[in-house]
């Protein structure tokens, strides 16, 4: 049984997401302390969901930052998805606060007309760390991107009126911490098959890692 955590920042409802994780062989938990979550002996994965603002949620996260670095540092796979993606980084243009560092780099706003964007968007130049490409559009609810310091990271791109920015990045010493900006358990049959591939993916490679 994998056992997964969300880290609930206190700022939306997260059971969407965890029913589109819940499948056979997935034990998932909401969990509101940063330190619990960031445990490896309790969980093998955690989730930074998509709700919320920066500095709110850095807010929430400061307490256990050092443990939950030292987690994915040590292997621990972590998802995070749209201002979960943008925690993996430094800091923000939204809000004080800092993120986790995981990615160098900032989160600026989308430069574009309309803000937010609201709806399905497509992926380009998608690379191969990206498990299940048949998830070619996804649902986008945001009005900031991230910008990492090098564009290494980046595995798939999407635009918004004209503003290139990432759309799935991976990192981590064993490539253990993946951040989309999109919103998978929103994204329809395929984005949920996404979400749990990239969780078992993810997981695997971890376990892998630790023997």
């Amino acid at each position: 049984m994998t056992r997964i955590a969300i880290f609930d920042y206190g700022a939306g409802n997260l059971h969407s997401l965890a029913k589109a994780v819940a499948a056979p062989g997935f034990d998932v938990a909401i969990v509101t302390d940063p330190l619990e979550a960031s445990d490896r002996d309790r969980y093998d994965a955690l989730i930074l969901p998509g709700v919320g603002a920066f500095s709110a949620a850095a807010d929430k996260l400061a307490p256990g930052c050092a443990l939950m670095r030292a987690a994915i540092d040590d292997g621990l796979p972590l998802l995070g998805i749209c201002l979960g993606m943008q925690l993996l980084l430094d800091s923000s243009a939204e809000g004080a606060g800092q993120g986790l560092g995981v990615i160098p780099g900032v989160v600026r706003r989308l430069r574009a007309s309309r803000v937010p964007q609201i709806g399905w968007n497509t992926f380009e130049d998608v690379g191969d760390a990206v498990p299940d490409t048949s998830l070619d559009v996804a649902y986008y609810a945001n009005s900031f991107v991230c910008e990492p310091s090098d564009d290494q990271c980046v595995v798939a791109w999407s635009s918004y009126d004209g503003d290139r920015f990432p759309a799935v990045v991976r990192a981590g010493p064993t490539g253990n911490v993946t951040g989309v900006q999109f919103h998978p358990e929103k994204s329809s049959s395929n984005g949920v098959r996404y979400l749990r591939g990239l969780l078992a993916e993810m997981t695997r490679i971890s376990a892998e890692a630790r023997k």
